[in-house]
């Protein structure tokens, strides 16, 4: 039960658990981490239901938007503008990407980078609402968490030390299968028509992990949020596609 409290503590802004947590603890979390997603899932699939046919789609769309970056307090998009930054700015040198990369401030280009994938999340999700199409919101959370715990387990941390370090080494083979069987699951009960996206979705944020793997050496705690809000906006727009 702490490993489950301890995955909603870190990636939500719900009021679960107020002690310090252990580093086995923030490991273990790492298996149910698509419950989470499957929590924030449900909120937006209440909020859309709840909504539909009485407010227009572009507006839900920026409701729901809003709704998810409230309950997780914006820790991913934080995470995907650093790691703009870092890339623009490093020009190539690992040394200097991750340093700017640690740095707090955002800069022109982690803005331009945030904005654009905001504009993409809320078109994505305006479709999703236009076509009622509440099985997509339930899952695409669930999906881009479950991609955040295999790159913490599939990658090294490329850091000494850091928040990452504490998932990354206490995470294994166990917490990786425990997620993807929690997805399997989900994505089965919702139906197949959400396998294709999914897939697609893995295939994309998996390309952009090796990517960077290959660049740093490994990864860091902003790259996993930059791949749970590059994979649900993947989800979105595949889903949409289908």
């Amino acid at each position: 039960m702490r490993a489950v409290v301890a995955a909603f503590a870190f990636l939500t802004r719900l009021p679960v658990w107020r002690g310090p947590l252990r580093d086995a603890d923030l490991g273990r979390s790492v298996s149910f981490f698509p419950l989470v997603g499957l929590v924030l899932g449900l909120a937006l699939t209440g909020l859309a239901a709840a909504l539909a046919n009485t407010v227009a789609s572009p507006l839900i769309a920026v409701l729901l938007a809003t709704l998810l970056a409230a309950l997780t307090g914006g820790l991913h998009l934080d995470g995907f503008a650093d790691v703009f930054d870092a890339l623009a700015g490093g020009r190539g040198d690992r040394a200097r990407t991750l340093e700017i990369m640690r740095d707090s401030r955002i800069g022109a280009q982690g803005a331009a980078a945030l904005i654009l994938l905001l504009i993409a999340k809320v078109a994505t999700l305006a479709q999703v609402a236009d076509r009622h199409d509440l099985l997509a919101l339930l899952a695409f959370p669930t999906v881009a968490r479950w991609l955040a715990a295999l790159l913490i387990v599939l990658f090294p941390y490329v850091r000494a030390e850091g928040l990452g370090r504490a998932f990354s080494g206490a995470a294994g083979r166990v917490q990786a299968a425990v997620a993807t069987g929690i997805t399997v699951v989900v994505v089965a009960v919702l139906g197949p028509p959400l396998i294709l996206p999914a897939l697609g979705t893995a295939a994309g944020v998996l390309a952009f992990a090796f990517w960077l793997h290959r660049r740093l050496g490994g990864l860091t705690g902003d790259v996993y949020g930059a791949a749970v809000e590059l994979a649900e906006v993947l989800m979105l727009l595949l889903s949409c596609m289908r």
